[in-house]
């Protein structure tokens, strides 16, 4: 293979709110614009999702379980670098850095004490990989005020935007989060929107037992219930104005029993699932036509970008706006959000921030992570 700088090719990992597995890949930043090297991605065992899961919420013996399912993480990340450089012919030497974000499992950023938690066990990746690892991002953008999330717009902007208009980025991972932009250098915005593939996730793991609805099949078979989507939408966080930021501290399986259970009827399963895919589509069309109403195009990446139900529903919501999955600008959809860790890895080396102020409301640029030295 051609000859790169080795300074300029990071890993970024990313096993996001879905708990899906974990997604990789190599990212080289010698060139103008960034190239993706190779891609992988391992699924977690059915008892490392179920301690994360479990770890959502208060229980017994917190500090043992998480370190137990940090160290489980990791074990999942080194595999999927071990993936990465034999795809792209590399050593450990030639990598310059790992992003590794760990699996969020509190994010408080409105309480008092504000503070956001992600389990992972950095120091046991450098020590696996031989590799420098970058971690813990959302930390030191709390601690100056803001909301620790999302972290990815700048990224968004960098990869796909454009300097003669406006853009906007989807990003429906287990929450959902735009970015959006306008023309010229004009300021960049980025907020969660509300629940992504994560409530779907649940439901069809609950009556199908299957991870997810592959391409939105079964909630393509039921209908919306409209009076179970009005109770759904009623949740005060829809109103907030940005910054915000959610997570499953919020849009959990126990959200959707309490709300399932003021609706005062039976409803079919199918039906449900179709009312929450509607639920993540009007919340993101929302958010689109609030703060991108000049964007022409909307780029979805995530998981949800392969859910044929509810990318069809967003090209139904935003007729005035043509809606891409992020493959077709050079990017898929699956990468994305690993490579934005590749990224903010690099900008914790360059000692560049990593956040944006009109993004998460801190009191100023911060750069983000901590760095382990392999």
């Amino acid at each position: 293979m051609a000859p790169h700088d080795t300074a300029e090719r990071y890993i970024g990992l990313m096993s996001g709110t879905s708990l899906d597995g974990v997604d990789g890949v190599i990212a080289d930043f010698s060139a103008a614009r960034m190239s993706v090297l190779a891609h992988a991605h391992l699924p977690f065992a059915a008892h490392v999702r179920e301690a994360f899961m479990a770890l959502q919420r208060s229980g017994n013996d917190e500090l043992n379980r998480a370190a137990q399912a940090g160290h489980a993480l990791v074990q999942v990340y080194g595999g999927v670098v071990s993936l990465l450089l034999a795809q792209a012919g590399l050593a450990a030497s030639d990598i310059r850095a790992i992003g590794a974000h760990g699996q969020t499992v509190r994010h408080r950023p409105g309480d008092e004490l504000p503070y956001t938690v992600q389990v992972n066990a950095p120091a046991a990746l450098a020590e696996l990989a031989g590799i420098d690892v970058v971690a813990d991002f959302r930390s030191r953008d709390i601690a100056a005020g803001g909301q620790g999330a999302p972290l990815v717009p700048a990224f968004h902007r960098a990869v796909f935007g454009q300097v003669d208009r406006a853009g906007a980025v989807l990003n429906i991972g287990g929450i959902s989060n735009l970015t959006a932009w306008s023309a010229h250098g004009g300021q960049t915005i980025g907020f969660d929107c509300g629940p992504g593939n994560a409530l779907m996730d649940h439901w069809c793991q609950r009556h199908c037992h299957h991870p997810f609805d592959a391409g939105g099949a079964w909630g393509a078979s039921g209908r919306v219930e409209a009076g179970l989507l009005t109770q759904l939408h009623a949740d005060p966080y829809f109103t907030l104005t940005p910054p915000k930021s959610t997570g499953r501290d919020l849009f959990n399986p126990e959200w959707l029993d309490d709300q399932l259970s003021r609706v005062g009827h039976a409803l079919r399963p199918e039906d449900v699932q179709a009312t929450l895919c509607e639920l993540t589509a009007q919340a993101c069309a929302d958010a689109v036509d609030r703060h991108a109403a000049t964007a022409p195009e909307v780029v979805v990446c995530g998981g949800g970008a392969f859910n044929d139900l509810l990318m069809g529903r967003l090209a139904a919501l935003l007729p005035r706006r043509r809606v891409v999955r992020s493959d077709e600008r050079g990017l898929p959809a699956s990468e994305v959000e690993a490579a934005a860790f590749a990224w903010l890895a690099r900008a914790h080396v360059r000692r560049e921030p990593g956040n944006l102020v009109s993004v998460t409301g801190a009191r100023g640029p911060r750069v983000l992570g901590a760095l382990y030295p392999a």
